[in-house]
C-alpha cells in the first residue's frame, strides 16, 4: 500500500494536534502538592489519603490490616490519652496535621502525626525520595530520635 505525501502530512498533523491537546489538558502538579493522594505503606498494612486544606496537609486512614477479621469500623482509638476520644473510630481518623511545604528542601515539615496504636502524637516531616516513595518520619523533638514509614502511591 502506497501512502501519498498529502496523506502522510494529514496523519502527521492529526497526531501532532492530538499530542498538543493532551499536553495542554495534562495537569501539572505543583511540587508542594505532590504529597497529595492515596498512599499504601510499604508493608501493605495501611492506606492513607493526604490532602491540602487551607494551606495545611492532612492525612486520614482509609484502610488498615485487621489481623482479627473484624470490620474496620469495629476498631476504636482506645489508647487515646483523652477518655472522651477513646470511642472514635480508627477508620477515617485524621492522623497527620500541620505539615507545611518547604520549597528549598522539597520536604514537608513542622507537622504532627498521631500513633493510634500507642495513643501518642509525634513531630512529623515527610519527603518523596528519588524512587517516588513517600517517607514520613515521626520523631520526638529531634529527627534522629524517630521512625520513618515508607509509602507508595496507589
Amino acid at each position: 500500500m502506497i501512502i501519498s505525501p498529502s496523506t502522510k502530512y494529514l496523519i502527521s498533523t492529526i497526531i501532532f494536534s492530538l499530542l498538543v491537546i493532551f499536553a495542554a489538558n495534562a495537569q501539572v502538579v505543583p511540587p508542594r502538592e505532590k504529597i497529595c493522594g492515596r498512599w499504601e505503606s510499604a508493608n501493605n498494612t495501611l492506606i492513607i489519603t493526604i490532602s491540602l486544606m487551607k494551606n495545611e496537609y492532612k492525612a486520614v486512614i482509609d484502610w488498615f490490616s485487621d489481623t482479627e477479621g473484624k470490620p474496620l469500623d469495629y476498631w476504636k482509638d482506645r489508647h487515646n490519652p483523652d477518655p472522651k476520644l477513646r470511642n472514635r473510630k480508627i477508620h477515617g481518623l485524621s492522623i497527620l496535621r500541620n505539615l507545611t511545604y518547604h520549597a528549598d528542601t522539597k520536604s514537608w515539615e513542622d507537622g504532627m502525626i498521631y500513633d493510634s496504636k500507642h495513643g501518642k502524637e509525634w513531630n512529623a516531616s515527610a519527603y518523596i525520595d528519588g524512587q517516588g516513595l513517600l517517607r514520613v518520619k515521626g520523631y520526638w523533638h529531634f529527627k534522629f530520635i524517630g521512625r520513618t514509614m515508607k509509602f507508595r502511591r496507589i
